[in-house]
């Protein structure tokens, strides 16, 4: 099934046609999800009891629908099919590239403004003040960050536990990028959604960055780098594909970031490397290419032992 997925999204990614008649899951799971920290996000002394029974209800319900739909597949063909097409919108590979691509082309033509715009619509910081090396660290980050949240988490825990599993990484994912922060209003009521997305991504984040690793041509520097950078990101799993990145592409990421008003001093990731550029942005996409080549080969392989028991 996660194999029909991602051949699905690579074909047509979601097609805007289809978003504007039915929306797409994530949109779904946010509207529950807002209006839950609406409604619940009010008092005080009770907000991280409210915050994790929000967080356990969307889970829960994300993972019965997935499990209510698989039950009702039928066997064979027909049922890996229709379950890899329904798990189909839950996978981001394509549009994924599109993104870090729409920062790349005004980048090389020395268009800062656009790809300052286009960097917005990936990264929570402020791009207003990024020079061109900030803008390619943002999108470079956010390939690495996303292709384990986006593509690889899915996949794995969707080919682990079937739909069930990739319907509840989902709603895992989106809850901790909605109310996942530390802020005032969030940090108590999404503390649940917070813990629950770093226990979940312990094993993709990793695999995402040995994965990169593998494909990047430079796989003693990349290892490397991630074991020696990787626990200094401000991420308990972030950090693993960022500094695999960063150790195949030889280029420093991370660093200090603006978030609205204020200035966050993280540290570097490689930091003896020089800062990207348009070309390091143009072979991270290669690297994240080849790196969804040996994904889906190695989801072939799985699924060829399963059908096929040596």
């Amino acid at each position: 099934m996660m194999l029909v997925a991602l051949a699905l999204d690579l074909a047509l990614g979601w097609p805007k046609a289809l978003y504007d008649r039915i929306g797409h899951p994530v949109t779904w799971l946010g509207a529950l999800i807002a209006g839950l920290e609406q409604r619940w996000n009010t008092d005080r002394p009770a907000r991280r009891m409210r915050g994790t029974a929000a967080a356990l209800l969307v889970i829960g319900l994300a993972a019965l629908v997935g499990l209510g739909v698989q039950l009702a597949l039928p066997s064979g063909w027909v049922g890996i099919v229709l379950g890899g097409a329904i798990a189909w919108p839950l996978v981001a590979m394509r549009s994924m590239h599109t993104h870090v691509a729409a920062v790349l082309h005004p980048l090389q033509d020395d268009d800062l403004p656009a790809a300052r715009q286009a960097v917005s619509m990936i990264v929570g910081r402020d791009p207003a003040q990024l020079d061109p090396a900030g803008v390619s660290r943002a999108a470079l980050e956010s390939l690495a960050e996303n292709t384990s949240d986006g593509i690889v988490a899915p996949l794995f825990w969707g080919a682990v536990l079937g739909l069930p599993g990739i319907a509840a990484y989902k709603a895992i994912n989106t809850l901790d990028s909605m109310i996942g922060h530390k802020t005032a209003r969030y940090l108590e009521f999404g503390w649940a959604s917070a813990r629950i997305d770093d226990l979940v991504n312990l094993i993709p984040a990793r695999l995402t960055g040995l994965i990169f690793a593998l494909v990047s041509g430079r796989a003693k520097a990349s290892l490397a780098c991630m074991w020696r950078d990787a626990r200094q990101h401000r991420s308990p799993n972030a950090g693993w594909p960022e500094a695999a990145m960063a150790g195949a592409l030889a280029v420093r990421l991370s660093g200090p970031r603006i978030y609205g008003a204020e200035v966050t001093q993280e540290p570097w990731v490689n930091s003896g490397a020089a800062d990207p550029g348009p070309a390091d942005l143009r072979r991270g996409l290669g690297l994240y290419a080849r790196s969804m080549v040996l994904l889906a080969i190695s989801l072939c392989c799985i699924a060829i032992w399963t059908i096929w028991p040596l």
